[in-house]
């Protein structure tokens, strides 16, 4: 590779540093040769796009976001984040051709919604990164946001949307972290069998309309979608899909594929259950051989572990759960086998038994790739709650959970391949009080369920910073939060993923200073 190339894969790695989307491409060896150094340095991104999802039809919702920024090394420079209304949307149930009439293309439609005045933020970020800011609404009106950070707000920034609803499908504590946006998301463990509730959830924050399609697989593979595919999104618009008017098949547990054609857009699958509560079912990671599911709650009183391969070959996997003690083999449920193109799930019961514990599911042979989730029940009879834990990315260099409050946060914490040591910071409350860290250890093959050092005189809700301290052993976590109500023990459980602040852009002799500016 000779300096020339260097030099453009520099400067389009440092355009990405000011958008906040990088490709990253591994350094070529030879390199070497011709005397430029192929050591990435890591920048923090100058802008971050998130989007929030409608939180819900019910009158009786009360909805909370929250906004989060680490303080980040080499952000010196001023900003902000803010969350705006997004259109609102309307159940998808049509076809192709009266999504694109309503989509407003033969009318100007795109044009006007690009030069439409914004509406009021929602939530305004401007004072400093480190404290968390939230903002309230009630009732079934509340729109989905488009959210930016700029300058020193954008490395990490951390939105979490969390809804309680009294009375009613999908009563109990509902909450998702707003996603970037992207082009693909699988969504194993999604239902459309009789008493479930599943909305697709597309939201597009660009400027020209989105194109998407729904793909959905049961047990015995792809169901027959004609209305899935071509859906538009209207640009700055949101639209929930019933999945049920995708299909006339009723299945318990159904893999949904979204995969944008045109565009990008965020997308989250909110499942509701008549008897059992409801929750935001998340995107699963990526396809892959290996998958970690982390911090299924100690008291989860039942499982149900939802697989599946893309393509036709089949796969077959070891499942273990990694404890406090080490990794174990569920008796009876020692292996998986999952038939490529089909959804297979597996009760699991209470396989927690009291304790910290993520599921680890890897190939007993050839690796396959695989997406994967699981749906948690707590309680007993009536007062039965579910929320899910979707196959994780690892925390890399650091992930960020907000909306922590002092006695409903549990923060799981794994590390199913080698011991790892993990500063853990939290941060002033959004009412007051000082940051605090604390470094723990985890054993090779274990979770641990961390008691968060929160000082006495942090008041609101406050944030958790989780940093790995070597890259000898990935570490994967996520952070349950509770809230009982009237003996229902409503909860919610959302992984920690890398929160995306910084970039690697890799060293050159080439002066990159006009590309910055």
């Amino acid at each position: 590779m000779n300096r020339t190339t260097l030099s453009l894969i520099a400067g389009a790695t440092a355009l990405a540093a000011v958008t906040g989307f990088a490709v990253l491409t591994a350094p070529d060896p030879t390199a070497a040769d011709d005397g430029v150094a192929t050591a990435a340095a890591r920048l923090p991104v100058e802008r971050s796009s998130l989007l929030c999802p409608t939180p819900s039809t019910s009158d009786l919702a009360e909805t909370t976001y929250t906004s989060f920024t680490p303080v980040t090394k080499g952000t010196e420079n001023e900003g902000s984040a803010e969350l705006r209304p997004a259109t609102a949307g309307r159940p998808a149930e049509q076809g192709t051709e009266e999504n694109e009439k309503e989509s407003g293309e033969d009318d100007g439609g795109e044009e006007a919604a690009a030069s439409a005045k914004p509406e009021k933020p929602v939530l305004e970020h401007k004072k400093e990164p480190g404290k968390p800011v939230t903002a309230d609404t009630s009732g079934g009106e509340a729109p989905a946001l488009l959210g930016t950070a700029e300058g020193r707000f954008a490395p990490g920034w951390t939105v979490q949307q969390t809804t309680e609803v009294a009375a009613g499908t999908g009563r109990g504590l509902q909450g998702v972290t707003c996603t970037a946006p992207d082009t693909e998301f699988w969504f194993p463990g999604a239902s459309t069998a009789t008493g479930r509730t599943d909305y697709v959830h597309l939201t597009n924050p660009d400027d020209s309309a989105a194109v998407v399609d729904i793909e959905v697989y049961g047990k015995e593979g792809a169901l027959e979608t004609e209305v899935g595919e071509g859906i538009t999104v209207k640009p700055h618009s949101s639209e929930p899909v019933l999945l049920s008017t995708l299909t006339d098949e009723e299945q318990t547990d159904v893999t949904v594929h979204v995969v944008v054609r045109s565009g990008r857009v965020g997308a989250a699958v909110q499942a509701l259950d008549d008897s059992l509560g409801g929750d935001w079912l998340a995107a699963s990671a990526d396809p892959a051989g290996s998958l970690v599911l982390p911090g299924i709650p100690e008291d989860a009183t039942a499982v149900r572990l939802v697989v599946f391969t893309p393509g036709n070959v089949d796969a077959d996997l070891k499942v273990q759960l990694a404890s406090p003690s080490g990794l174990i083999t569920p008796a009876g449920n020692e292996t998986v086998h999952v038939k490529g193109g089909m959804t297979t799930a597996v009760d699991l019961g209470d396989v927690t038994r009291g304790e910290a514990g993520s599921l680890v599911l890897t190939p007993t042979d050839r690796s396959v790739p695989v997406v994967a989730a699981v749906r948690v029940l707590r309680g007993q009879g009536d007062d039965q709650e579910s929320a899910f834990v979707p196959a994780a990315r690892e925390v890399g260099l650091r992930a960020t959970s907000v909306d922590n409050t002092a006695k409903g946060s549990t923060l799981a914490v794994t590390a199913p391949e080698g011991a790892a040591k993990v500063r853990v910071t939290v941060s002033a409350g959004s009412e007051g009080g000082t940051p605090a860290t604390e470094t723990y250890t985890i054993k090779a093959g274990t979770t641990q369920n961390i008691e968060v050092p929160v000082p006495d005189d942090v008041e609101g809700t406050y944030a958790l910073t989780v940093e790995p301290e070597s890259d000898d052993a990935p570490v994967y976590a996520s952070r349950t939060l509770t809230a009982p109500d009237d003996g229902v023990p409503a909860f919610t459980v959302q992984t920690l993923p890398d929160d995306r602040g910084m970039v690697a852009v890799p060293h050159t002799e080439e002066d990159l200073s006009v590309l910055q500016r």
